[in-house]
């Protein structure tokens, strides 16, 4: 790695309508694993520190400005003359800046930043190329723009459209993505102009534009041409999501997790997931998950927002909801939802039970069918349950309530009021027995049945 200290600014051009996505959702904004695809770029983009970060948007741009809260600058593109003119509208935002200037594109979302660092590098690195710019040597090239190269040297860039057939059978493509300096990256596309099939201003012509003042260009190639893969459309979406996923489960895997049918677990952007970890089939991850090691998660789970300690295990059948957070050798049995609520250690709720606004013991039990009534319509309350309580199935406790340790709610209770260490608390309605009642109830009920059908 060339040593550098220039500063860096960033370009993403998202201005494109998007019209293949059939979405009111800004195209990048649409969810990769969990978070939108806009935001795992930023995040390659922050392991560089840029200086600047400038956002070219034009249709949904309010989307944009909502989502970026501040984190860039946004430039507006209307209307949409080209890649050349979009980067021109990032001009007046990077005024007074001196340094590098990577350009990426908000809907090609998986650029890593050791690509970008190599591009920065190569900048800086033999005869200083005004240029460089990232390929790719995709399988099928299909309409992408070439590059003609010479080792690493540009000799012409030409794109789909414009190509002579010669050109096309090029195999090495022009992922879109560049780096240059500011000063010569604004020159040259002041010199850049629309005489071509589209009518636009491309951006590669900057690099063809040197090379008429005999500059020669450089290009880095990435190895994965899944990393420079953009995205028009739900099935693009699809596959991106895919190709992450399986690299996802891969990488679980290698790290020491057990996926009986990898294929049908499914991750977000942020999973963590431990060694020794058991995850059955059909078990859907999504934000904010914490796995620790030795924890089990049984087949049909939903899970988000939730930590998991050492030696748990989850499921079938469960849902695990924002702030639930399993302590150390607890167990959730099927059809349990958690929601903000620790269980702990030791502690069970083994079957159809809600848990809400909770904090249950350790070594508790949670019969089924016991629910947390946390909502009074307007807020929520909150419900403690102490070390070692016993709860009876079919119980509601009506929160704000708590129960003390070694406590014994029986079944069937209603509990509005707390309940002490060590007490027993039944809340029914008193049996009422009628000998008789229902033999007699049914023969009426025949006769009237026999009469009603004649």
């Amino acid at each position: 790695m060339i040593d550098h200290a220039a500063p860096l600014a960033v370009i993403i051009l998202a201005a494109g309508k998007g019209t293949r996505m059939k979405s009111e959702t800004h195209k990048v904004l649409h969810p990769l694993a969990g978070r939108p695809m806009l935001e795992h770029l930023l995040a390659s983009v922050a392991e560089l520190a840029p200086e600047r970060q400038v956002v070219v948007a034009g249709h949904g741009r309010e989307q944009l400005e909502k989502a970026l809260a501040g984190r860039a600058t946004i430039a507006v593109q209307e209307p949409q003359l080209g890649t050349g003119h979009a980067v021109q509208q990032a001009e007046a935002a990077l005024a007074g800046f001196h340094g590098d200037v990577l350009v990426l594109y908000g809907d090609v979302p998986f650029v890593g930043a050791e690509t970008m660092r190599r591009m920065l590098d190569r900048l800086h690195g033999l005869n200083e190329p005004p240029v460089v710019v990232l390929g790719f040597e995709p399988d099928d090239p299909l309409t992408y723009g070439r590059i003609v190269a010479d080792g690493d040297t540009i000799k012409w860039m030409v794109e789909h459209k414009d190509a002579t057939e010669e050109q096309r059978a090029v195999r090495l493509c022009n992922s879109g993505i560049m780096a240059a300096r500011s000063d010569d990256l604004f020159a040259l596309l002041a010199r850049i102009g629309n005489a071509n099939a589209q009518g636009e201003y491309y951006l590669p012509d900057i690099v063809n534009i040197a090379i008429d003042d005999g500059r020669n260009s450089a290009v880095v190639v990435t190895d994965d041409p899944d990393e420079v893969a953009g995205i028009n459309s739900r099935a693009e979406l699809a596959q991106a999501e895919a190709r992450w996923q399986e690299r996802r489960r891969a990488q679980a895997m290698a790290e020491g997790a057990t996926l009986i049918a990898p294929e049908t677990v499914f991750f977000s952007w942020d999973t963590r997931v431990g060694r020794d970890v058991t995850i059955e089939p059909n078990v859907v991850l999504g934000p904010g998950v914490e796995i620790a090691d030795n924890a089990t998660i049984r087949a049909f789970c939903h899970i988000e927002g939730a930590r998991i300690a050492g030696g748990v295990e989850v499921g079938p059948y469960a849902r695990l909801r924002p702030g639930a957070d399993l302590r150390v050798g607890s167990r959730v049995g099927n059809f349990v939802e958690i929601k903000n609520a620790v269980l702990g250690a030791g502690a069970k709720a083994n079957h159809l039970t809600y848990l809400g606004d909770a904090e249950i013991g350790s070594g508790t039990n949670i019969g089924a069918g016991t629910i947390t009534c946390n909502y009074d319509g307007y807020f929520k309350h909150r419900t403690v349950i102490g070390d070692r309580a016993f709860i009876g199935s079919n119980s509601a406790l009506i929160a704000p309530v708590r129960i003390g340790a070694d406590a014994i709610v029986a079944a069937g209770s209603a509990v509005s009021r707390d309940v002490a260490d060590g007490e027993l608390r039944l809340v029914r309605a008193e049996q009422l027995v009628k000998p008789g009642w229902a033999d007699r109830f049914h023969d009426a009920m025949k006769k009237k049945k026999a009469e009603k059908a004649k």
